[in-house]
Protein backbone atom coordinates (compact mmCIF):
# COMPACT_ATOMS: atom_id res chain seq x y z
CA UNK A 1 0.00 0.00 0.00
CA UNK A 2 1.68 3.63 -1.03
CA UNK A 3 1.39 5.90 1.70
CA UNK A 4 2.30 9.17 0.62
CA UNK A 5 2.94 11.37 3.57
CA UNK A 6 0.52 10.14 6.15
CA UNK A 7 0.46 7.90 9.03
CA UNK A 8 -3.33 7.26 7.91
CA UNK A 9 -4.98 4.55 5.66
CA UNK A 10 -7.07 5.83 2.92
CA UNK A 11 -10.76 5.81 3.59
CA UNK A 12 -12.95 3.78 2.60
CA UNK A 13 -16.19 5.01 1.22
CA UNK A 14 -19.15 3.70 -0.94
CA UNK A 15 -19.06 2.62 -4.75
CA UNK A 16 -20.93 4.53 -7.33
CA UNK A 17 -23.55 1.46 -8.52
CA UNK A 18 -22.20 -0.21 -11.61
CA UNK A 19 -24.56 1.41 -14.47
CA UNK A 20 -24.06 1.96 -18.50
CA UNK A 21 -27.27 4.08 -18.73
CA UNK A 22 -28.88 6.84 -16.84
CA UNK A 23 -31.71 5.83 -14.63
CA UNK A 24 -35.09 6.72 -15.84
CA UNK A 25 -36.27 9.52 -13.51
CA UNK A 26 -33.26 11.08 -15.21
CA UNK A 27 -34.61 11.39 -18.10
CA UNK A 28 -32.53 15.13 -19.63
CA UNK A 29 -31.73 15.82 -22.66
CA UNK A 30 -28.18 15.79 -23.48
CA UNK A 31 -27.70 19.20 -25.25
CA UNK A 32 -29.30 20.40 -22.11
CA UNK A 33 -26.83 18.98 -19.49
CA UNK A 34 -23.75 20.13 -21.96
CA UNK A 35 -25.32 23.33 -22.34
CA UNK A 36 -25.73 23.93 -18.42
CA UNK A 37 -22.25 22.37 -17.88
CA UNK A 38 -20.81 25.52 -19.88
CA UNK A 39 -22.83 27.84 -18.02
CA UNK A 40 -21.55 26.31 -14.95
CA UNK A 41 -18.18 26.61 -16.37
CA UNK A 42 -18.36 30.33 -17.08
CA UNK A 43 -19.97 31.28 -13.69
CA UNK A 44 -16.49 29.83 -12.45
CA UNK A 45 -17.09 26.62 -11.28
CA UNK A 46 -14.98 23.98 -11.59
CA UNK A 47 -15.72 20.51 -12.95
CA UNK A 48 -16.21 18.28 -9.35
CA UNK A 49 -18.64 21.44 -8.02
CA UNK A 50 -20.38 21.36 -11.39
CA UNK A 51 -20.94 17.49 -11.07
CA UNK A 52 -22.04 18.24 -7.47
CA UNK A 53 -24.55 20.87 -8.69
CA UNK A 54 -25.98 19.20 -11.38
CA UNK A 55 -26.40 16.48 -9.09
CA UNK A 56 -28.34 18.56 -6.27
CA UNK A 57 -30.12 21.27 -8.54
CA UNK A 58 -30.31 19.32 -11.91
CA UNK A 59 -31.28 20.67 -15.48
CA UNK A 60 -34.89 22.31 -15.46
CA UNK A 61 -35.10 20.52 -12.00
CA UNK A 62 -33.93 17.05 -13.18
CA UNK A 63 -30.88 15.98 -11.06
CA UNK A 64 -28.60 14.22 -13.17
CA UNK A 65 -26.82 11.81 -11.16
CA UNK A 66 -23.82 11.18 -14.15
CA UNK A 67 -23.38 13.39 -16.49
CA UNK A 68 -20.97 10.68 -18.22
CA UNK A 69 -24.34 8.44 -18.58
CA UNK A 70 -26.62 11.33 -19.45
CA UNK A 71 -23.72 12.46 -22.24
CA UNK A 72 -21.39 10.06 -23.19
CA UNK A 73 -19.08 12.78 -22.05
CA UNK A 74 -16.71 13.69 -19.17
CA UNK A 75 -17.13 17.09 -17.48
CA UNK A 76 -13.61 17.76 -18.65
CA UNK A 77 -14.15 16.45 -21.83
CA UNK A 78 -17.66 18.94 -22.96
CA UNK A 79 -15.33 21.62 -21.39
CA UNK A 80 -12.73 21.33 -23.84
CA UNK A 81 -14.92 20.82 -26.65
CA UNK A 82 -16.80 24.64 -25.46
CA UNK A 83 -13.18 26.25 -24.79
CA UNK A 84 -13.63 26.96 -21.18
CA UNK A 85 -11.62 24.37 -19.49
CA UNK A 86 -9.11 25.40 -17.21
CA UNK A 87 -5.63 26.04 -18.09
CA UNK A 88 -4.62 23.45 -15.52
CA UNK A 89 -5.68 20.41 -14.30
CA UNK A 90 -7.95 20.64 -11.27
CA UNK A 91 -5.89 18.03 -8.85
CA UNK A 92 -2.84 20.15 -9.59
CA UNK A 93 -4.26 23.72 -9.36
CA UNK A 94 -5.95 22.48 -6.09
CA UNK A 95 -2.64 21.66 -4.72
CA UNK A 96 -0.88 24.72 -6.03
CA UNK A 97 -3.21 26.87 -4.15
CA UNK A 98 -2.77 25.00 -1.01
CA UNK A 99 0.81 25.29 -1.56
CA UNK A 100 1.10 29.17 -1.63
CA UNK A 101 -1.31 29.61 1.01
CA UNK A 102 1.10 27.51 3.01
CA UNK A 103 4.43 29.33 1.73
CA UNK A 104 2.75 32.11 3.27
CA UNK A 105 2.26 30.71 6.69
CA UNK A 106 5.47 29.67 6.55
CA UNK A 107 6.62 33.07 5.78
CA UNK A 108 5.31 35.10 8.71
CA UNK A 109 5.75 31.75 11.45
CA UNK A 110 9.02 30.59 10.58
CA UNK A 111 8.86 28.65 13.61
CA UNK A 112 6.21 26.51 12.65
CA UNK A 113 7.79 23.20 11.85
CA UNK A 114 4.62 21.22 11.15
CA UNK A 115 2.80 23.15 8.30
CA UNK A 116 7.14 23.87 6.83
CA UNK A 117 7.05 20.08 6.77
CA UNK A 118 2.99 20.21 5.23
CA UNK A 119 4.54 22.77 2.88
CA UNK A 120 7.73 20.35 1.69
CA UNK A 121 5.10 17.72 1.68
CA UNK A 122 2.56 19.65 -0.83
CA UNK A 123 5.29 20.70 -3.26
CA UNK A 124 6.58 17.35 -3.10
CA UNK A 125 2.93 16.06 -4.58
CA UNK A 126 2.93 19.39 -6.86
CA UNK A 127 6.43 18.55 -8.30
CA UNK A 128 4.86 14.93 -9.10
CA UNK A 129 1.59 16.01 -10.83
CA UNK A 130 3.74 18.26 -12.75
CA UNK A 131 5.99 15.65 -14.39
CA UNK A 132 2.75 13.17 -14.67
CA UNK A 133 0.73 15.81 -16.56
CA UNK A 134 3.99 17.29 -18.48
CA UNK A 135 3.76 17.26 -22.45
CA UNK A 136 0.17 15.90 -21.86
CA UNK A 137 -1.99 18.44 -20.08
CA UNK A 138 0.89 20.99 -19.37
CA UNK A 139 3.57 22.41 -21.64
CA UNK A 140 6.71 20.34 -22.10
CA UNK A 141 8.81 23.38 -20.14
CA UNK A 142 6.05 23.77 -17.19
CA UNK A 143 7.86 23.73 -14.17
CA UNK A 144 6.60 24.51 -10.47
CA UNK A 145 7.90 27.35 -8.71
CA UNK A 146 6.09 29.34 -5.58
CA UNK A 147 6.30 32.42 -7.78
CA UNK A 148 4.44 31.03 -10.93
CA UNK A 149 1.90 29.49 -8.39
CA UNK A 150 1.71 32.95 -6.87
CA UNK A 151 1.18 34.51 -10.50
CA UNK A 152 -1.11 31.92 -11.71
CA UNK A 153 -3.72 32.76 -8.71
CA UNK A 154 -3.65 36.16 -8.24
Amino acid sequence: MARMHTRRRGSSGSDRPVADEPPEWSDVDADDVEDRVVELAEQGYNPSEIGGKLRDEGVTGTPVPNVKLATGKKVTEILEENDVANELPEDLENLMVRAVRLREHVDENPQDKQNKRALQNTESKVRRLVNYYRGDKLDEDFTYTYDNAKELFE
